[in-house]
């Protein structure tokens, strides 16, 4: 009745938020004797958290820094550093998806953001219209990997995993995913011919650039570096995020105005609804299922089925895969984080490891459809329809499946800075 309920709602296109809240009241009126204010409480307690308060201060930043050009210069230093080589277009989207991700802390947000500059300019550039639109979707993916994320805080809230050292376990997969994605772009370039500026700058030309990028790129750092460093928490490098964006953007590069400022809160707090909506009845959700014990159920059958490792981890990596193809990343982290946790912990992995690993599983569903978000985001720039980007998409999805297979397997793609920076 849970399960079943709540995948019949989502196809009937019920919000995900009240399929949640939903499935979990008919499943506690008719087969427990649990009282149903139970969902009241839980999902009030649910956002009743201070680290949650990171998530609108986040996407805050991010809207400021699209609207007040910190992301036009990023791309414009990008471009001049790299944009001569082959496919120099596509890289230099790459890059900016990667620097843009250690701001906003959202895949949307990128994409978006750098979407919206980068698909044009490779358009008028000969570049094919589905394979700018899906390298900026896939680039995007990288927006809830490198820190700040809010998958993150949405899994450390979940699990009691602390968060700074989920930021700092995300820095070498998300850089990973950023370079096979370059890899893979440079020669799909290469195969299509599709050619760099050819203008390789001066000295001069760079410090230029780099002068006027330099607030941009100090944004990542300071929140970042603050974070590492113990100056503050995620929830007050949120905070700092959005009054260095405001700062930069209206007294430095006097972009932003009194209307980007008013779209950048609207936007904010339109998403913030959502997400806050989803979380709160995700938990209620997550509490009936342990109420139920499905988690120990779940961790004795998996391990019932065969006690190797790899094998495992391979079922849940595609069960993970399936899943982000269908629901929103935060509700299917909510749910299936405290399910999956004992198994993976029963297996050595550690939980530090498995949020970084949840979390790119549930990524890499932005770019694979039904749900797909990021696809959405860049039809939606682009003009084109979603079918004309799967034919391109499937290569960069090679080169996302080959970072989560490296983070699974590999312990030290995610341990080695957490261990050496404590």
């Amino acid at each position: 009745m849970l399960f079943g309920s709540f995948f019949l709602l989502i196809l009937i296109s019920v919000p995900i938020g009240l399929a949640i809240g939903i499935s979990t009241v008919l499943a506690m009126f008719l087969y427990s004797d649990i009282p149903l204010v139970l969902v009241t409480q839980n999902a009030f307690a649910g956002v009743d958290s201070f680290p949650l308060m990171a998530i609108p201060f986040f996407i805050l930043a991010g809207n400021l820094m699209s609207t007040g050009g910190v992301a036009r210069r990023l791309l414009d230093f990008a471009n001049l550093c790299i944009g001569a080589i082959t496919g120099g277009l596509g890289m230099v989207t790459t890059v900016a998806c990667m620097f843009f991700a250690a701001i906003s802390g959202s895949a949307v947000a990128t994409t978006s953001a750098i979407g919206s500059f980068m698909i044009p300019a490779m358009k008028e550039k000969k570049y094919d219209v589905g394979f700018s639109a899906s390298l900026a979707a896939a680039a995007g993916t990288v927006g809830v990997i490198i820190p700040p994320s809010i998958p993150f805080v949405i899994y450390g809230v979940v699990t009691g995993v602390s968060i700074s050292d989920l930021f700092i376990a995300g820095l070498l997969p998300g850089i990973l995913m950023g370079l096979l994605l370059l890899a893979t772009c440079y020669l799909l370039a290469r195969k299509n011919g599709y050619k760099g500026t050819g203008h390789w700058p001066t000295g001069k030309e760079l410090w230029t650039s780099f002068k006027g990028a330099v607030w941009a790129l100090l944004a990542p750092v300071i929140v970042l570096g603050g974070i590492y460093g113990g100056i503050f928490t995620p929830t007050e490098a949120a905070v700092i995020a959005v009054a260095y964006s405001l700062i930069v953007g209206v007294f430095v590069y006097k972009e932003l105005d009194w209307k980007g400022i008013y779209k950048a809160l609207y936007d904010t707090m339109v998403v913030n609804g959502v997400t806050t909506f989803m979380v709160g009845l995700s938990v209620a959700f997550a509490n009936y299922l342990s109420l139920q014990q499905l988690p120990v159920a779940i961790t004795k059958f998996l391990l019932g089925i065969t006690d190797n490792k790899i094998l495992i981890l391979v079922i849940i990596n595609l069960f993970l895969l399936i899943v982000g193809c269908l629901i929103d990343n935060i509700p299917a982290t909510i749910i299936l984080s405290p399910i999956l946790l004992p198994v993976v912990v029963n297996l050595g992995m550690s939980p530090i490891t498995f949020g970084v690993m949840i979390t790119m599983n549930l990524a890499i569903g932005f770019i694979t459809p039904p749900y797909g978000i990021n696809l959405f985001v860049a039809s939606a720039i682009s003009g084109i329809q979603m079918e004309q980007m799967i034919k391109h998409v499937k290569w960069f999805l090679l080169a996302l499946l080959a970072a989560l297979a490296i983070t699974t397997y590999v312990p030290a793609a995610t341990m080695f800075l957490v261990k050496l920076i404590k």
